[in-house]
């Protein structure tokens, strides 16, 4: 067990030095280069296929499969087009409000928080031009996904380590400055 705990803080530890050199480049890069690959992804799967097709890249475990979802994330609140894209307005603009609040925070929340804003900005584009989000990775075990959403579920999973392990560090450190 204990061989395992270090194995994860290992990794932790090699998350934390990415997103440190991540930041190096500002966040600007990520965002735009989250928006962007996802933008190009979905374009070439859009010209290259037809809904519904999937061609198998690991037969039984890994195909390109084209979706076209009309709800959130496993298809919730399906056709819910005006909702869905109130809903990320309003949090793309909530995000971007408190923003500069975090630029003084740990570079992990911050990367986390830059890659949900960039990936709710590359589906609302979708949801905006078509009504439509265009999912195309599918492991055939879970719901189908794109760029937009892995950059969500990564930069949650970065807030969530931040939030449990780094910020309570910081509050620590400056605790301790006060006494």
């Amino acid at each position: 067990m204990t061989m395992l705990v270090q194995f994860l803080k290992k990794i932790l530890l090699i998350v934390e030095l990415a997103c440190v050199i991540l930041f190096v480049h500002r966040d600007k890069v990520l965002f735009f280069g989250v928006v962007a690959l996802d933008q190009f992804t979905k374009a070439l799967v859009m010209k290259s296929m037809v809904p519904g097709e999937s061609i198998p890249l690991v037969e039984d475990f890994f195909h390109l499969t084209y979706v076209l979802n009309p709800g959130a994330a496993f298809g919730i609140l399906s056709n819910q087009r005006l909702f869905l894209m109130v809903t990320g307005a309003v949090l793309i603009l909530a995000t971007a409000y408190f923003y500069p609040l975090l630029k003084k925070s740990d570079a992990c929340l911050r990367f986390g928080t830059t890659a949900i804003l960039s990936g709710a900005v590359a589906n609302l584009i979708d949801r905006v031009q078509t009504g439509y989000v265009v999912d195309f990775f599918d492991f055939r075990v879970w719901p189908v996904f794109n760029v937009a959403d892995i950059a969500i579920v990564a930069g949650m999973g970065l807030m969530i380590y931040s939030i449990l392990f780094r910020l309570d560090d910081e509050v620590s450190v400056a605790a301790r400055r006060l006494d």
